[in-house]
Order: structure tokens, then sequence, then C-alpha cells
């Protein structure tokens, strides 16, 4: 017979070794020692799959419950929070104030604004608003009646008051009564400085003829065009219907002379433009004639 090698049966015996220890780690050995230790213990399952869900079950469980136990301490400190710090008045739980708080005048105005939703200004304020929005003068009646003002001189005084706060406060800004009403204007030492701004018209404009013409039917009205021509020595038949074209000359009735010749007088457009308020205002002739005096 042949002889084993001597390491044959070592190898054996390791394989002996290795076989008991694997029948004792099997699930059926286990489960058999835990039957005889009569411990109640739920039954080892031979698929590790199984284990591990069974594992990870356990841990999403420990999670929730931690998550849900730092909500419930970050609900607490929010609660904390709100309780300590002033609660914030909500749009719907936002109060109006008193009837008599006074809101700003210059509050945009929609179509629900009323008279009575602001406090009434002066008088003042609104014969001043009325003349500057107008771009010719206004007469008393028209001011008392868009002012709502019943008093003729309470008119007077604010048109007063104004041109005394103009003064004082050096305002470019001066009213003065033009054409029989009350005309918003600048002051004339800023003249230099508006006509760079403003084109004047030329319907103004007036040539030294047109100007006789005019000066003459200014002072002389009503006239016929026979007593101008007297006085300037030249036909002005054409110079008349310029001045008329201008609106600074109108037709003011006939003569009750031979052929009843049509008269001339000024406008009250000529009162606006050279800044009068009545035709009494003129220079005086005597003055034109001695301007140094």
């Amino acid at each position: 017979m042949q002889e084993e090698p001597k390491g044959y049966e070592k190898d054996k015996a390791s394989e002996s070794e290795d076989s008991q220890i694997a029948a004792q780690d099997s699930p059926e050995s286990r489960n058999e020692q835990i039957e005889d230790l009569n411990i109640p213990a739920r039954e080892v399952d031979s698929d590790e799959n199984e284990v591990l869900a069974d594992n990870e079950a356990q841990t999403d469980s420990s999670d929730d419950c931690r998550i849900e136990s730092e909500l419930s301490i970050a609900d607490q400190g929010s609660e904390d929070s709100l309780d300590g710090a002033p609660a914030e008045d909500s749009d719907e739980n936002q109060q109006e104030g008193p009837a008599s708080e006074v809101r700003p005048w210059s509050h945009g105005l929609d179509e629900d604004f009323g008279e009575n939703d602001y406090p009434r200004p002066e008088i003042a304020s609104v014969v001043e608003a009325i003349l500057f929005a107008s771009d010719e003068p206004v007469t008393l009646q028209k001011l008392m009646s868009v002012a709502d003002i019943s008093i003729a001189n309470d008119v007077r005084a604010a048109v007063e008051m104004l041109n005394e706060r103009y003064e004082n406060c050096n305002s470019a800004f001066r009213i003065e009564k033009i054409a029989g009403g009350y005309q918003m204007l600048t002051h004339p030492v800023y003249k230099h400085w508006l006509l760079k701004l403003v084109n004047v018209r030329s319907e103004t404009k007036l040539t030294q003829a047109a100007l006789e013409t005019l000066a003459i039917v200014a002072y002389k009205q009503p006239i016929i065009r026979a007593d101008v021509e007297a006085i300037r020595g030249v036909s002005s038949g054409e110079m008349i219907r310029s001045l008329m074209t201008k609106g600074l000359v109108k037709i003011t009735g006939r003569a009750e002379v031979v052929g009843r010749p049509m008269l001339y007088g000024t406008t009250k457009k000529f009162l606006e433009v050279f800044g009068l308020s009545s035709i009494k205002d003129l220079p005086k002739v005597e003055d034109l004639k001695n301007p140094g005096t």
C-alpha cells in the first residue's frame, strides 16, 4: 500500500474543524440553540435581505422620532419668540386714523375725491391757483364765482396779501390788474432772460407807423379814419386794417355825420398787451411831451 504524505492527515483534520464551525454558524443551528435556551426571540431568518430590511426600518423609525422631536422643539421656540415680540398688524386689522387727522393736500386724486375729504385752503391760495392756471385776466366777478367767495373785498384782500408775500420773498411773480381783471405776471426785471426762452409773437410786433396809428386811436377814441389821417398826414386805412387783424383795434359804432363813417377804438387785447387795467391808465399826453419832468 502506498503511504500518504504526512501533510495529508493535517489537511483532513483542518477540513473537519471547518465543517464543524460552519455547522454551528448555520441558521438551523442558531434556531436550535435559541430553542434550547427557551429565549422568546423572533425566528432568525435565513434570508439576509429581510434582515437588512428590518434594520433599515428600525433606523428610519428612529430618524423619524428624532426629526419630530427637533421640529417640536423648534415650534416651541418660535412660539416663545412670537410671544415676546410685538404682533404685526395685518391689512385687515389696521384701523384708520381719527377723523380729525389731516391728510396731505398732495395726495393723489381719484374718482372718489370730494371737497369735504380735505381741509379747505385759505382764500389767498385759491385765488392764486385760479390766476396761475388762467392765461388771461380774470375779472373780479369771475374770481368770486370760481372761488365761491361772496364778498368782493375778500378777493381784493387776498390779492394784496399775495403781492405782499411775493415782495417779501423777492418772488418773480406779482398780480396786476389788467383789462378789468387780475392776472399773474412775471416781474419786469426778468424780461432779459424770458426773451431768450419765449419768442415774441409776430402778431403783436408793430411797426413805427402802426404804433403811431394805434396811439392816435387809443387817445382819441372813438375816432373815424379821416381824423386819424388828418393827424398823421398820410393815408391810414391799411394801418387800421392791420391793427384790426391783430385784435388791437375794433369798430365801436358809426359817427353821426354825413356818410355815417365807422368809429374805431381799442380792444381788451390792447389793454392786455400793454399791461393796462383801463384806458384811464394811459400815460398823460403832457407826460409824454415832457418825459423828464
